[in-house]
C-alpha cells in the first residue's frame, strides 16, 4: 500500500468495517495473520488529561519536573526526537464525519522513518511547532495515545517501523481503538492504560449515562442505576471530565511515568 492520498481514500472506505475486521482477529489463522500484518510489536498507551490529576507533592519531589504530568511524556519524546512530522488531518475524524472535534488536528509522528512520508499528507515541523500542535490538541478536548503502532508506517509506506513513534490525538466519537472490546485479547492488550491509573465510580453517581457517551472503548455501562467501569477501560479520563456529579475519580501513581517512558524507548528509537 502506498502512503499517498489514494491510500487515505482506501482507508476511509474500509474504516466503517473496522468492528467486523476486529472480530475477525478471534479466528485463529486469520487473527494471526492480521496480528502480524498490522499489530506486531505494538505498544500504545492512553495518557489521561492533565487537568484531572491531583499532583502528589511527595511523588513530585522524587521526579524531574518534566515528568510530573501525563502530557510531559509527550513533551519528553518531542524533545528527544530528531524528526517531527504532523498530519494535516485526522483520518479517523475525516472517515467518520466527526463534527465534535477539529478534523485538521492530525497525528504527530516522530523519528527518522517520518522523513519518507508523502508530503501531500502533512509536513515536517520543529520541536516548538510540535509542542504547539499537541497543546492545541489538548485544548480542543483530544486525548493523546502514544507508542509504537505498526499500522501507521504500513499505510504510510515508510520504514523502519522501530524508528517511527505515533502520537494520536483522539476523540471519543471515532477513535480507531473503539474496537478494543472486539479485538482478540492478545492484540487488545497492546493498547493499554497508563500504568498506575485507576478510574473509580463513587456513591454520588446517579446513573445519568453521560460518561458512556464519551468513552473511547465502550468500557462503561449503567447497571443498577450506577456507572460501572469495565475491564476494557484504558484510563483516558474523559468520563471524569464529563461527569456533572463529580462521581468519577481518577487515581494515578505518577511514579509510573518513568517506567512508561522506558517501555516506549525500548520499542522505538527516535533519536
Amino acid at each position: 500500500m502506498q502512503g499517498t492520498p489514494q491510500a487515505v481514500s482506501l482507508l476511509k472506505r474500509i474504516f466503517r468495517y473496522r468492528f467486523f475486521l476486529a472480530k475477525m482477529t478471534h479466528i485463529p489463522i486469520i487473527g494471526g495473520m492480521l496480528d502480524t500484518m498490522f499489530f506486531e510489536d505494538d505498544d500504545m498507551v492512553y495518557l489521561p488529561r492533565d487537568n484531572v490529576i491531583d499532583i502528589d507533592q511527595k511523588v513530585e519531589l522524587h521526579m524531574p519536573d518534566e515528568l510530573v504530568l501525563p502530557s510531559h511524556v509527550v513533551d519528553h519524546f518531542i524533545d528527544k526526537a530528531s524528526y517531527h512530522w504532523v498530519m494535516d488531518f485526522c483520518i479517523c475524524r475525516e472517515s467518520s464525519g466527526c463534527v465534535d472535534h477539529p478534523r485538521d488536528i492530525g497525528c504527530l509522528f516522530l523519528g527518522e522513518a517520518t522523513k519518507d512520508i508523502d508530503p501531500a499528507l502533512g509536513h515536517r515541523v520543529s520541536k516548538e511547532e510540535a509542542k504547539k500542535h499537541v497543546k492545541k490538541a489538548r485544548e480542543s478536548g483530544l486525548v493523546h495515545l502514544i507508542g509504537r503502532n505498526k499500522l501507521d508506517p504500513v499505510w504510510l509506506d515508510v520504514e523502519p517501523g522501530d524508528k517511527f513513534l505515533t502520537i494520536c490525538n483522539c476523540c471519543p466519537c471515532c477513535c480507531l481503538w473503539r474496537i478494543i472490546p472486539d479485538l482478540a485479547p492478545d492484540i487488545s492488550k497492546k493498547i493499554h492504560s497508563l500504568p498506575g491509573v485507576e478510574i473509580i465510580v463513587n456513591d454520588d453517581c446517579i446513573g445519568c449515562g453521560r460518561c458512556t457517551e464519551v468513552c473511547f472503548v465502550n468500557a462503561i455501562k449503567i447497571q443498577d442505576g450506577k456507572a460501572r467501569i469495565l475491564e476494557y477501560c484504558r484510563g483516558c479520563s474523559r468520563c471524569v471530565d464529563i461527569c456533572g456529579q463529580n462521581a468519577i475519580e481518577i487515581k494515578m501513581d505518577r511514579s509510573k511515568l518513568k517506567q512508561t517512558i522506558s517501555d516506549i524507548e525500548s520499542s522505538v528509537d527516535i533519536t
